[in-house]
């Protein structure tokens, strides 16, 4: 019997970009030649706004670069055109920023035709499948997805080839109070005691799990045995240290940062004092890297 499912985009981009019609790569001549990859200047590609990942690791960015220099792009990065000698990153960011690094003149790309929302689409889908995304950052891309590209639950599971419920389980992850998705943002909590602490009570019960968790090192059994046998919970609060380094901020502040970080696709920090004064950090790679962020927050 033949399968009437849909096929899965978890495969990366190819399967998004299954119509040869929106693939405008030319070599010498006007027409389009399809299917073919074009070498384009860096210095005309500036990053996708949409990109759901905001902090990439120096170290592992350096030694991409190294290989790069040393092999070459193996893997193409895709790209759309958005004006005259002028494009913007699909995907590939981390393969576009360690070309940078490398100071690479060229690098090879294949070129789509995209609106923003297509467009988006494609980064979420190519980044939850491919980037070492945390809990949190793969949560807020199936709730965009869901939002931004009009999608119900079940199309998303269809397009990412995971089931309805592991969609769910990290959808419920948004319910969190901030506090416990800071921690589990930063890795102080796993997403095991995360699905625990969800269905945990309210949630002044499960500020006070996650307290609990954080200062006594309870495993994942352990907290779901405190929340099935439903024993009183009374601890101290969890030392700012111990969360995160923006545990000071507010929701709103917090938010903002997130917000900044993915309009420029750069890390920012937000550091602040007791007496209130503090400075905002954004960082960068390159000099290119920093003339692209200026531009950004120029427009």
């Amino acid at each position: 019997m033949t399968s009437s499912k849909k096929p899965a985009l978890g495969k990366g981009l190819s399967a998004l970009l299954e119509n040869a019609s929106t693939d405008i790569t030319s070599k010498t001549s006007k027409e389009a030649v399809l299917g073919n990859i074009a070498l384009i200047s860096v210095s005309l590609i500036e990053a996708n706004p949409f990109n759901p990942r905001t902090n990439f690791e120096v170290e592992a960015l350096n030694e991409l670069a190294d290989s790069i220099r040393e092999h070459g792009i193996i893997q193409p990065i895709t790209v759309r055109k958005v004006g005259v000698d002028k494009f913007q990153l699909i995907s590939g960011e981390r393969r576009f920023r360690a070309a940078q690094i490398a100071d690479l003149e060229e690098i090879p790309a294949y070129i789509r035709v995209a609106n923003d929302q297509a467009m988006l689409e494609m980064a979420l889908v190519e980044n939850i499948q491919r980037e070492d995304l945390d809990a949190i950052e793969v949560a807020l891309s199936y709730q965009r997805l869901i939002d931004e590209c009009k999608l119900t639950q079940e199309q998303l599971s269809q397009k990412l080839s995971k089931s309805r419920s592991a969609i769910t389980n990290f959808l419920r992850l948004l319910k969190l109070p901030a506090l416990i998705q800071i921690g589990i943002r930063d890795g102080v909590i796993s997403m095991g005691h995360a699905r625990a602490l969800v269905s945990a009570g309210d949630e002044k019960q499960q500020t006070k799990l996650f307290q609990l968790t954080v200062n006594e090192h309870l495993s994942v059994r352990q907290l779901e045995n405190i929340i099935r046998d439903g024993i009183e919970v009374n601890t101290k609060p969890v030392k700012a240290k111990s969360t995160s380094k923006n545990t000071d901020l507010s929701l709103d502040q917090d938010q903002f940062k997130y917000a900044l970080a993915e309009k420029i696709s750069a890390k920012v920090e937000i550091k602040k004092a007791p007496n209130g004064n503090g400075k905002v950090i954004i960082n960068f790679d390159t000099e290119t890297d920093l003339n692209r962020i200026i531009e950004l927050l120029n427009n």
